[in-house]
């Protein structure tokens, strides 16, 4: 398994977050991690990158851990998409060059150079490269956050909300850009998501917090109605549709 969380445990002033959290995620899968608000997703991020410092457990990349790992050798290992990016004064080239600081010692090199372009152009973003990324809509500016994270070159992608705040065609392209990152380049992927549907329509795996500890893991095609109720507290009915599940909460 390429990430192995065992145990995971964060407390936030004398608070317990989370508790016990144990998952597995093998390069080429995408995890969707979900739950109600104020469940801990985007806390579990952070401690998977050491953002935050995980109370207790054991957080491995490749059979490494990241307990144990310097700020710059997790850069080379994760990359981190936050849900929300400020933009600035910079060109999408140089805010995706950016991505590349954990591998740069004294200047940057032809192949830093080569690395953003082809990620651009992977990204079908090679016409923007000169835009200023605070002149771009939310779903290009989220393009350049992936972008940024992807250059990195890591092996684990985490994403914190990917799709929050974009319409349902920018929705649908970040996501198949996510799913397509996953599968040509073998990297394993955790996302936090709050629409349901969507994760579900794109993720290998669904990981369903609930108190602070995983409630459940299932396939997409494994999702029963009690699994949604007991962690929404709300009735729903789960319908199947291209293979995929569809979840409607119930009349009222």
């Amino acid at each position: 398994m390429l990430l192995e969380i065992d145990g995971l445990t964060f407390t936030y002033n004398s608070h317990p977050v989370l508790d016990g959290v144990s998952f597995q995620v093998a390069a080429g899968e995408l995890l969707a991690i979900l739950g109600p608000n104020g469940v801990g997703k985007t806390t579990l991020l952070k401690c998977v990158n050491s953002i935050h410092r995980a109370s207790g457990g054991a957080i491995l990349v490749d059979d490494r851990n990241v307990l144990k790992m310097s700020a710059g050798e997790i850069a080379k290992e994760i990359g981190y998409v936050a849900q929300r990016s400020e933009a600035a004064r910079l060109t999408v080239f140089d805010a995706v060059l950016m991505g590349r600081k954990p591998h740069i010692r004294w200047r940057v090199s032809d192949n830093d150079l080569k690395i953003v372009d082809a990620a651009l152009r992977r990204l079908h973003m090679d016409h923007l490269c000169l835009r200023y990324i605070d002149e771009l809509s939310g779903g290009e500016l989220q393009k350049v956050c992936i972008a940024r994270a992807l250059v990195q070159e890591p092996r684990l992608l985490l994403l914190d909300e990917p799709t929050s705040s974009l319409d349902l065609r920018n929705q649908m392209e970040i996501m198949t850009m996510i799913r397509r990152v996953v599968d040509e380049h073998g990297v394993a992927a955790v996302m936090t998501m709050h629409d349901l549907n969507t994760a579900l329509r794109f993720a290998d795996k669904a990981l369903f917090l609930k108190d602070g500890g995983v409630h459940a893991a299932v396939c997409p095609r494994e999702l029963t109605p009690e699994i949604v109720e007991t962690v929404y507290g709300l009735p729903v009915a789960v319908h199947h549709m291209d293979g995929g599940p569809v979840i409607v909460p119930a009349a009222a």
